[in-house]
């Protein structure tokens, strides 16, 4: 019977099934870092169970890990303490501060090579899509099931109903992954994809690199969607193969081997399939309060259609008719698992380069991963962003989440590449317009939101 890719790899992965229940699924590999764990390890000892695949867990400190001089907080330290003393009473592998592979789970699974294509992948973190860009099945996971995988290597779920999005054309100067992703959900909502698994394909798709192909994958859970996969290619093969843990030798050539038949089978049924014009795509910004709340950069603050929207604008204190380009902002952020990749800061270098932020401005880069930042600082583009007014920092989550000293102050408004624009996302009161790391520059060095298009005129 024809399947998707997504089909192919979950029933490769059952441990049991029965009429009526969920899955059992095999977990390849388990991600923790220090905001989701506490409580499961806690768990795990009350009830005098070890963890049963500790060669199957990896472990890094990112949400509340400081990057810059501020004083990391108490509870902040806490829990990176007890992160520390769980991985060592269990033997797990873990990066922690001061490694040169410490970063966002989501950033240095993949630069290490940890994430290949047909791997199940679970983390107590709703981004834990972005692995499925390179064609692993991988999902967020609850705290309780963060204590059942650690406990058993297996997980019940149910099956996801699978949908297509087709992204077809070509990308127009300017349009970047953030910008098809942010138009994907305008057009579809947050609950577009409620409870789906979703594969993304079509030329547009196969001409990403695997940066932007996370991007994609990253931000799959702001329209509802539990997964998002895309197919194995020569473009996922040429990334892996350099790789601290992808495959050597000939075990490389069996795993291509089968890594080559993952593709969903040319007759594969979806539930439902989006078509999505790339070529009709601009650079996209957010001005309410969740990432469906956005337009293109050279619209205006549109009129509420519901109370939602009413609140959303009266939160982000904007005005109807007011054009996007002609909000003022306090501070830029480039970071987050969404946008901190090596390809991501390079994007943005090039617009800043030469320039210089916006007096009003507060603008600041936080490398993904303590690799990323050491790359960037081979090449430079630590200074090019240090001339140009940014603060360099450490690798962190920063101020995609208030949960570290990186947030925004009351009523500060942030052009951010992190991928949530909640009410107090980036610290109660703040208020978060996400876009594309060159949009963000280029916001940066105009003091408001701006088209990046202009900017590279």
């Amino acid at each position: 019977m024809p399947k998707t890719l997504a089909q192919k790899i979950w029933d490769s992965h059952v441990v049991a099934s029965s009429p009526g229940e969920p899955d059992l699924l095999f977990v390849d590999m388990h991600l923790v870092h220090e905001v989701t764990s506490p409580q499961p390890f806690a768990g795990l000892q009350l009830a005098g169970r070890p963890v049963h695949r500790p060669d199957l867990t990896i472990a890094t400190t990112d949400h509340n890990t400081p990057t810059g001089p501020e004083p990391i907080d108490d509870l902040s330290r806490l829990q990176l303490e007890a992160l520390q003393r769980n991985c060592a009473r269990a033997n797990i592998r873990l990066y922690k501060l001061g490694s040169r592979h410490q970063g966002i789970v989501h950033v240095m699974g993949p630069e290490l090579g940890l994430t290949q294509p047909g791997l199940t992948i679970v983390c107590g973190d709703s981004h834990t899509a972005t692995h499925g860009a390179f064609a692993a099945l991988a999902f967020g996971i609850g705290t309780s099931e963060v204590e059942h995988v650690l406990a058993t290597q297996c997980l019940p779920q149910r099956r996801f109903p699978d949908i297509a999005v087709d992204i077809e054309g070509e990308l127009p100067a300017g349009v970047t992954a953030k910008d098809i992703v942010l138009g994907l959900i305008a057009q579809e909502g947050v609950a577009g994809g409620q409870g789906n698994l979703v594969e993304y394909r079509g030329e547009a798709v196969r001409k990403l690199s695997m940066e932007s192909r996370m991007t994609i994958c990253n931000m799959t859970i702001e329209w509802g969607a539990r997964v998002g996969m895309i197919a194995p290619d020569d473009t996922t093969f040429a990334y892996l193969q350099p790789r601290q843990y992808a495959p050597k030798g000939k075990l490389w050539e069996q795993a291509l081997d089968y890594w080559r038949t993952l593709p969903s089978d040319s007759d594969a049924a979806f539930a439902r399939q989006i078509p999505v014009d790339a070529s009709r795509l601009e650079p996209y910004v957010t001005w309410g309060v969740n990432p469906a709340q956005a337009a293109p950069i050279t619209g205006r603050v549109p009129e509420p259609r519901d109370e939602t929207a009413e609140r959303a604008l009266r939160y982000m204190d904007l005005q109807v008719g007011t054009p996007l380009q002609d909000i003022a902002i306090d501070r830029v952020f480039i970071g987050s698992c969404t946008n901190s990749r090596l390809e991501d800061l390079r994007v943005a270098a090039q617009v800043i380069r030469g320039r210089h932020v916006h007096p009003r401005v507060r603008a600041m880069v936080v490398p993904g991963s303590t690799a990323v930042k050491l790359k960037a600082e081979k090449e430079g583009l630590d200074r090019v962003f240090k001339d140009a007014g940014f603060e360099w920092r450490e690798a962190g989550c920063s101020l995609c989440l208030g949960m570290n000293p990186d947030i925004l102050a009351p009523g500060e408004r942030c052009a951010s590449t992190s991928n949530r624009n909640f009410e107090g996302r980036q610290g109660a009161g703040g208020r978060t317009h996400l876009l594309s790391p060159p949009m963000a520059a280029a916001a940066a060095i105009a003091g408001h939101l701006a088209d990046v298009r202009d900017a590279a005129r």
